[in-house]
């Protein structure tokens, strides 16, 4: 016990480099720690987004795009799928259930979707949770309108309050749907994801907010003129007709110059042609369907999502979608196109670890530098120790037991300092940036970070102990010009 009380005493006699140096690793520490906490509770939060999908079909294109413009409103899909598309594979024996999902449009910078009820009963999120009402119900009607939690908290919007949604991402002045305000009829828990900024409407609205025609944006064409042909005479004898109407019933026909059909009664130019015999009535026409229940029947989707009846068929049901013939389209496995976009984007995930790594590098640095430069002030306290009777053996050790205390303490407070600022800033980073950093046990990962810092500072203490165990004991006592 005695050299643990000897070091521990030494490092408290020089107590503003002792600090400055457990200051120096543990901020390595915390930001290596740090680093590796965010990049797992980025990765967990990216991933969470979506669950219990087990396809996203969109037009043809790139699964990435189809994933992006989907679930998390980034980038323009591909294109537009036919609703009639949609509802053919909603028959397929292998689905279980098919949501709409329908983009174009937006209000005050969020993104407008257009689905169905089913949306809010079968989108799953991290640990599979449900979408949950904060106020009001779900969106059933032409004018309907669901918002995120951000939407409400951003835009101070409430039951009822009235929505104005405009063509595009962004509003130019002349897009916007004022014919067809919607209000807002439900508002949705908080769930840290995309739903958050998102504004949801029917399918129904959608199209009759596009029916209504007061968007400026698409003009009507022009008609382009047709220019009239000049019809052939007809011949002497055949009842009068206006032009481009058929003739009447019964008349016979006759080429030009050819003699009329026996029997045919001859009438004298100028004169009023013989009754016809009365007709059959036409059977009535079939009552038109209603104007409000096909006016606003979807007709474009951007993309569909599929929930199949065994996870197993989910793999032969995309490879059935990418190879239909009927309408091109990719059908993407969301997990496997996030590991997809995980990967391409490690990059900065792996320059954020060089960075970490050469931080640590620093602050062991700094700690040999310390040990080194205070070993030429403690030259006389070494040799002291020597004269009464401390080999080199305990020499080295107190050194070496120096500088593990200090990497120990390094640690310690870093990763103290990783958890304070996880409790402090969990909820303002949710709020703010919509990512879920979870407060997790440390991993193999961090674990393994934190030997290394502790071998490292081991190994350094070794340098001053050997100048030490070097120096004599004549040397030391002897004072310096």
């Amino acid at each position: 016990m005695l050299i643990p009380r000897l070091a521990l005493q030494s490092l408290r006699s020089r107590l503003l480099t002792t600090s400055l140096t457990v200051a120096s690793i543990a901020l390595s520490v915390t930001l290596l720690v740090g680093i590796e906490h965010v990049r797992a509770g980025v990765r967990d939060s990216f991933a969470g987004t979506i669950r219990g999908v087990d396809l996203i079909v969109g037009a043809r294109g790139g699964s990435l795009q189809v994933l992006l413009s989907s679930v998390f409103g980034i980038g323009s899909p591909a294109g537009s799928v036919k609703y009639a598309t949609f509802e053919r594979w909603q028959r397929h024996p292998a689905v279980k259930w098919a949501v709409p999902y329908s983009l174009g449009d937006s209000h005050r910078g969020f993104r407008v979707v257009g689905t169905t009820e089913e949306f809010y009963q079968r989108y799953r999120f991290r640990q599979n949770a449900s979408i949950t009402f904060a106020q009001g119900r779900a969106a059933s009607g032409d004018t309907d309108v669901v918002i995120g939690s951000e939407v409400a908290d951003r835009l101070k919007y409430a039951i009822g309050s009235p929505i104005v949604v405009v063509h595009g991402l962004v509003d130019i002045g002349t897009s916007s749907h004022e014919a067809h305000p919607f209000r807002v009829v439900g508002i949705l828990e908080r769930t840290f994801t995309p739903i958050d900024r998102t504004v949801y409407v029917t399918l129904e609205g959608i199209e009759a907010m596009h029916d209504d025609g007061t968007s400026s944006a698409v003009l009507p064409a022009k008609p382009v003129p047709v220019k009239a042909k000049r019809r052939p005479l007809p011949p002497p004898g055949t009842p009068m007709a206006m032009p481009g109407a058929s003739p009447p019933p019964g008349t016979p026909m006759a080429m030009p110059g050819a003699s009329p059909p026996p029997g045919t009664p001859m009438v004298m130019p100028g004169a009023e042609p013989p009754p016809m015999p009365a007709r059959a009535p036409l059977p009535a026409p079939a009552p038109a369907a209603s104007p409000a229940a096909s006016a606003h029947q979807p007709q474009l989707l951007t993309a569909f999502f599929i929930g199949t009846r065994n996870r197993f068929e989910a793999l032969m049901l995309q490879r059935e979608m990418n190879t239909d013939l009927t309408e091109p389209l990719t059908a993407v496995i969301p997990g496997v196109a996030l590991g997809e976009l995980w990967k391409n984007i490690g990059s900065a995930e792996v320059g954020l670890q060089v960075v970490a790594i050469f931080a640590v590098a620093i602050g062991l640095t700094g700690m040999l530098v310390a040990l080194y430069s205070s070993l030429e002030a403690r030259r006389r306290e070494m040799a002291i120790f020597r004269a009464i009777g401390a080999g080199p053996r305990t020499i080295v050790s107190l050194l070496v037991l120096e500088s593990t205390l200090l990497s120990l303490l390094g640690c310690v407070i870093g990763v103290a300092f990783v958890y304070t600022l996880l409790v402090l800033g969990q909820q303002p980073i949710e709020q703010r940036f919509g990512l879920h950093l979870a407060i997790r046990p440390l991993g193999a990962t961090e674990w393994g970070y934190l030997a290394v810092v502790l071998v490292s500072g081991v190994i350094i203490g070794f340098v001053p102990a050997i100048k030490a165990y070097r120096t004599s004991l004549v040397d030391g006592l002897s004072p310096r010009a």
